[in-house]
Formats: structure tokens, C-alpha cells, sequence
């Protein structure tokens, strides 16, 4: 998996000239049509490393929605894998539009209990797949361990512009490790929770930079006032947000991670969060298939 450096685009407003603040959205959005954003960072390293163990068949887990399952199920199309996909909550038919795709691009799709979803960590819970599906490659939900990590420090490498603060929104905390290890604690880096309660976020990242680097920075903070009642939940103001958005700069942004990161970057500007004169740059991390879930999910 390869693809060239994403784009890194300056958005304007007068908000930004009134308090001398400059935006700059990286568009990971358009590293790939299907599998965008981090999704495309997180699967680069773990589909090298699945073809070198010479593995065949990809498991992993997730929600009826999840984005990582959409992009799992594409990668395994494109680069010749089984899929598995673990799905959490009860059996649905029809399915959704996010699982119709996965389905569509061959992963075979078995639903457990929300109670033996959280045991998907266990190491005999893992036993017990292998019983059941044979070799594959583990990814873990969210496709967040050290190889995901590393493709998403890259990410850093790819700006050349001088800044200030780096931000990104933040699920599992995978993305904004690979930002803060790939900065090498030399630029701020913020993130926003789209979880609501996750007061262990910060330690999550911070294990999993340590883990990745071995060293410990402080020169990051995740801001958990924008998560807008929790994961994939919004209101009008958030819809009329990105409506917004979408009409001044014609940049979608999805209702999940980044059209909260966005909204909640500028709150800050209008609060006088960032010093005068900063340069801030937002990673646009996809999901933008997402729409089309979070859409079916209200009727």
C-alpha cells in the first residue's frame, strides 16, 4: 500500500484574519477513493506485514458502521485477502449500507454479543477464532496497534509548511500517537475526543507512543468538550457546521471525527485558545463513507 502525499490545503475566513490564526487541512481524505484518511495509514504497514507472514485471511472487529470494517473489507479486495469481520450487536437484515459493501467485497461477516465483544482482546478469546476460521492476521478494532502507529507518524514527514499546533480527532488515540511520535515533541500536538467519558484516552496515547519510541513527550492534550453526546451522536449545530463548510470551502467533512475537530478548532479561535499568530494544521482523517451509515442509521 503506497500512496503519494496527501495534499495540504489553507482555509480562509475572517475569523482567522480577525484573530490572526492560519488553517491548513491535510487532505488524507484523498489518499485513496475507498480507503482514505487514517484508515489507509493504519492498513499500509499491517498488509505488508500479513503478505510477508504469508497470511491469506484478515479478522478483524468492529461496529454495523464501523469504517474500519468498510476499509478492511476493500483492502482484502484489492490486495487479495480473505476478510473476517467480527461485528458487535445483533444480527440485522437488510444490512446497512457500510456492511452491503464489506459484503459485496467478499468478507464474511459474523456478529457476537456485545458481552463477547469485549473479551476480543483475550488470548483465549483469540484461540477461540483460530479454532473457528483457521490462520488469518489479527487486526485489532480500529486497526490500532504499533504498525498503525507507524503509518500515521508519516504522516508528520509529509509537512513541509512551518507550524504551531497539529490536530487531529481522536477514536482509539492510534492516530494521534503516530502525530506525536512522528513530531518528536517539537510542535504541540491537540486532539479531540469523539467519545464521550473517555477520561483513559490520555493514557492510552501515551502507551502507545511509549510503546512505539520508547519515550514519553508532553507537548500534546486532548480536548474532550466536542464530542457532542458521544460517538457518532451530533445535533443541528454540528449538521449546520459542516453544511457550512461544505459550501465556503468545499471540503466534506464527516459528522463522526473530523466535522468535530473542525467545529471545535474554530470554537477555540473565537476563545482565544491558539496564540496570535499560529499556524494550526488538521488532519482530515476520512471516513467520509460514514455519511452514508450515520444517514441510514436515523431512519
Amino acid at each position: 500500500m503506497q500512496a503519494a502525499p496527501s495534499p495540504l490545503l489553507e482555509i480562509y475566513d475572517t475569523l482567522f484574519n480577525d484573530k490572526n490564526i492560519r488553517l491548513l487541512i491535510k487532505r488524507d481524505d484523498l489518499l485513496h477513493p475507498i480507503i482514505s484518511g487514517n484508515k489507509f495509514r493504519k492498513l499500509k504497514y499491517n498488509i505488508w506485514q500479513a503478505k510477508k507472514d504469508g497470511q491469506k485471511r484478515l479478522l478483524t472487529f468492529g461496529g454495523a458502521y464501523s469504517n474500519h470494517i468498510h476499509a478492511v473489507a476493500a483492502a482484502g479486495k484489492q490486495w487479495g485477502f480473505e476478510t473476517i469481520g467480527i461485528i458487535r450487536g445483533e444480527r440485522n437484515y437488510p444490512l446497512n449500507d457500510t456492511l452491503s459493501f464489506a459484503s459485496k467485497c467478499g468478507m464474511k461477516i459474523y456478529y457476537i454479543s456485545r458481552e463477547e465483544y469485549r473479551r476480543k482482546i483475550e488470548t483465549e478469546f483469540i484461540e477461540q477464532m483460530h479454532n473457528n476460521f483457521g490462520e488469518f492476521y489479527l487486526l485489532p478494532e480500529g486497526g490500532s496497534n504499533l504498525l498503525a502507529v507507524k503509518g500515521c507518524a508519516e504522516i508528520v514527514r509529509e509537512i513541509s509548511v512551518p507550524y504551531d499546533c497539529l490536530c487531529c480527532p481522536c477514536g482509539t488515540g492510534a492516530t494521534m500517537a503516530g502525530l506525536i511520535a512522528g513530531s518528536h515533541g517539537e510542535k504541540a500536538v491537540l486532539g479531540f475526543s469523539v467519545l464521550k467519558g473517555m477520561r483513559d484516552l490520555e493514557e492510552n496515547v501515551a502507551q502507545w507512543v511509549v510503546k512505539y519510541c520508547g519515550k514519553e513527550f508532553i507537548n500534546w492534550s486532548i480536548i474532550h468538550d466536542y464530542h457532542f453526546g458521544g460517538y457518532a451522536k451530533v445535533n443541528p449545530s454540528l449538521f449546520s457546521f459542516i453544511n457550512d463548510f461544505h459550501l465556503k470551502h468545499n471540503i466534506l467533512l464527516d459528522p463522526v471525527y473530523t466535522g468535530k475537530m473542525i467545529f471545535g478548532i474554530f470554537d477555540l479561535i473565537r476563545k482565544d485558545y491558539f496564540r496570535g499568530g499560529s499556524t494550526i494544521i488538521a488532519i482530515h482523517t476520512g471516513g467520509l463513507q460514514g455519511w452514508d451509515g450515520f444517514i441510514s442509521n436515523q431512519h
